[in-house]
C-alpha cells in the first residue's frame, strides 16, 4: 500500500477545505513546492495534487506549480481538478505526471472517459466523489443521483488505472474515512482502490494495512497538516510497503 500525502492548490497557495466547501478553506503553506520538498525529505514517493482553482473553472491552473515539484523531486504525482479534454490531459503527461485523475469529465462524458482510457493506457484514474454514495461533480458544488456502485459497473472495463473514493461528508473532518463502502467497491471491482477522505490518525492507515482490502494507497492532507499525524512516524510505515 502507498501513502499519498495530498497537496491542494488555490491561488497558488497550499489549502484544505472541510467537506469541499470553499468557504472553509485554510492556508497550510504559503509556498507548495517546498511543501513538496517536506514530503520528499520525509521519504514519501507519491503525491497526490488537487488543482482546486481548475475544478471550479473546469480547466488546468496551477500547470507551472504541478511541473515545478514533478521536476524538482523524484516523485510520482498524481493530479486532478479541471483536467476536462484531452489537451489537458496532454498537457500534464508531459510535464510528467505519472497519473491524470479525471472525475466531472469522466461522468459528464462517457465517450471522453472511454476514449481516454484507451489512448492513455494505465495513466487515467478515476476520482468518485460522493455524498451517501451519490457522486459529485464541479468541485462537488453539484450534487447528482448517480450512485457509486451502478456507474462503476458501467466502466468497470474501460482500463482505470485506479479508482480514488472519498467520501465527501468524511473529507476535511477527521473522524475517519468511510472504510465500509471504500472496501465494499474494492471488493466488488477489480480495479486498484485508493482511499480518500477523514483519514484522522496513524490507527486508521494501520486499520487499512491490517484488514487488508486490495486497497492500493491511502490519501492523507488535513490530519498531517494539522499534526494529528507526525510525518516521521508516518514515513516510517510508509517504508515498509
Amino acid at each position: 500500500m502507498n501513502i499519498f500525502p495530498a497537496i491542494d492548490l488555490r491561488n497558488q497557495k497550499c489549502v484544505r477545505l472541510t467537506k469541499g466547501d470553499f468557504s472553509s478553506e485554510k492556508i497550510y503553506n504559503e509556498d507548495p513546492i517546498r511543501q513538496a520538498e517536506i514530503f520528499f525529505e520525509n521519504g514519501f514517493r507519491y503525491l497526490h495534487i488537487v488543482d482546486l482553482d481548475g475544478a471550479l473553472a473546469g480547466e488546468i491552473k496551477n500547470l507551472t506549480i504541478i511541473e515545478n515539484i514533478i521536476k524538482k523531486f523524484k516523485l510520482k504525482v498524481q493530479v486532478g481538478g479541471g483536467i476536462r479534454n484531452t489537451e489537458s490531459i496532454k498537457r500534464l503527461v508531459d510535464v510528467g505526471a505519472d497519473k491524470i485523475i479525471l472525475g466531472t469529465a469522466a461522468i459528464r462524458d462517457n465517450d471522453f472517459f472511454k476514449k481516454s482510457c484507451s489512448k492513455y493506457s494505465g495513466t487515467i484514474a478515476l476520482a468518485l466523489d460522493a455524498r451517501s454514495n451519490k457522486i459529485a461533480v464541479s468541485g462537488w458544488k453539484d450534487q447528482t443521483e448517480l450512485n457509486v456502485f451502478d456507474y462503476l459497473e458501467k466502466v468497470k472495463n474501460y482500463g482505470i488505472a485506479r479508482v480514488i473514493y472519498t467520501d465527501i461528508d468524511k473529507d476535511g473532518t477527521g473522524t475517519g474515512p468511510n472504510f465500509e463502502d471504500t472496501y465494499k467497491l474494492a471488493d466488488r471491482f477489480n480495479i486498484p482502490f485508493m482511499i480518500s477522505g477523514g483519514i484522522s490518525s496513524i490507527a486508521d492507515v494501520n486499520k487499512i494495512i491490517k484488514d487488508n482490502k486490495k486497497i492500493e494507497g491511502v490519501i492523507i492532507g488535513k490530519a498531517i497538516y494539522e499534526n494529528k499525524i507526525n510525518l516521521l512516524e508516518l514515513g516510517k510505515i510508509n517504508g515498509k510497503y
